[in-house]
């Protein structure tokens, strides 16, 4: 690991924790990984509380980074999905693997009260 420069650091498993820890970024990365691609509306719903201004952000910022594509189909109105790249699929299988340990660390110790679970995939 590398060590910050400048306030800023030059890890990438840094940047990358970075890149996944703002808001409701995780409960996105999830949803399209487990549910699979869908449009903006069906997203929205899946996800209960987020904003309409706030999943665009970060679906924007997921892309810029390589791990959704967005499909636009040219129809009246427009269509769009929004689907996880190969990229975010090799960092699901990772992730998995953390959510295993995360799941006997919290199975072994009390869950804090704030902590949010995942909608069902039904």
């Amino acid at each position: 690991m590398t060590h910050s420069t400048h306030g800023r650091s030059q890890c990438p498993t840094d940047l990358l924790l970075a890149t996944l820890s703002g808001p409701w970024t995780m409960h996105i990365v999830w949803t399209l990984f487990e549910v699979g691609p869908g449009r903006f509306g069906a997203l929205k719903r899946r996800i209960p509380g987020i904003s309409s201004r706030l999943l665009t952000e970060r679906l924007r910022m997921l892309e810029a980074q390589g791990f959704v594509h967005r499909h636009e189909e040219k129809t009246v109105p427009p269509q769009v999905t929004y689907a996880a790249t190969e990229r975010l699929q090799r960092l699901c299988s990772a992730l998995e693997a953390l959510g295993h340990v995360a799941d006997e660390w919290y199975a072994a110790t009390p869950r804090p009260a704030a902590r949010r679970e995942p909608p069902s995939a039904t």
